[in-house]
């Protein structure tokens, strides 16, 4: 049950996406279970310290996601069994920026595998051509081309592994990412691309060794992860 007190002050640029996210997170980890009854609108406008308008398109959001539902003259309850009904790529874009890297992670590793023995000499052009802008923005400090050019790297191994569900899914996955790496250039001016990594990362994958490219992918998100 959502308890007083167990809630964090939402920041006043993005009410309702904070809003949403401390919900939502308060569901995933069932501090509010299945059945459950909403306190209120007044007393979630305290809690959250927003105005009606807020928690009523949050709460409206949750019910288009499919985890909620209004029943009149009851209130907001959590649906007996919650199942989240919007796309991936909102529901990554409300997420902590480390969770979806940790998500991105048992994701990839599984894509190194795969490419490494399903790669074609199309599928290692493009992830050379790919690796070489990032090394030229890396060169010119150009952190938004070396941002994109990164993601589109993984992206094109992504393809090789040639599992268009794993792919899809990767695909949602790389907006956020993108958004999350021109972050973390912008922030952290020491942060290190892992170029070495990246190259040993494509040599497995050339060489068909799956071992050793889920071993580069590994070092790779680890190196990203310490640094969220």
């Amino acid at each position: 049950m959502l308890k007083k007190g167990s809630v964090k002050p939402v920041l006043k640029h993005k009410l309702v996406d904070d809003v949403v996210a401390q919900l939502q997170n308060k569901i995933s980890t069932e501090e509010i279970r299945p059945g459950d009854l909403l306190p209120p609108e007044p007393e979630l406008m305290q809690m959250f310290g927003v105005g009606r308008s807020t928690i009523r398109e949050a709460v409206r959001v949750l019910v288009h996601a499919g985890l909620l539902e209004k029943k009149q003259g009851y209130g907001t309850f959590l649906k007996s069994s919650p199942t989240i009904q919007e796309p991936l790529m909102y529901r990554l874009h409300r997420a902590e920026l480390i969770e979806v890297f940790e998500a991105r992670k048992m994701i990839e590793l599984e894509i190194a595998k795969l490419a490494a023995l399903r790669r074609n000499d199309t599928d290692l052009a493009n992830m050379r051509q790919h690796l070489d802008i990032r090394k030229m923005a890396l060169q010119h400090d150009d952190r938004e081309l070396y941002a994109k050019s990164d993601v589109d790297f993984h992206m094109a191994i992504a393809i090789a592994c040639k599992n268009t569900v794993i792919i899809d899914m990767f695909r949602s996955f790389s907006d956020v990412i993108t958004d999350a790496m021109n972050k973390l250039n912008q922030n952290y001016r020491s942060h290190d691309p892992h170029s070495h990594y990246h190259e040993q990362l494509y040599e497995a994958i050339k060489h068909e060794d799956p071992d050793q490219a889920v071993k580069w992918t590994q070092e790779i998100l680890n190196g990203t992860l310490a640094e969220l």
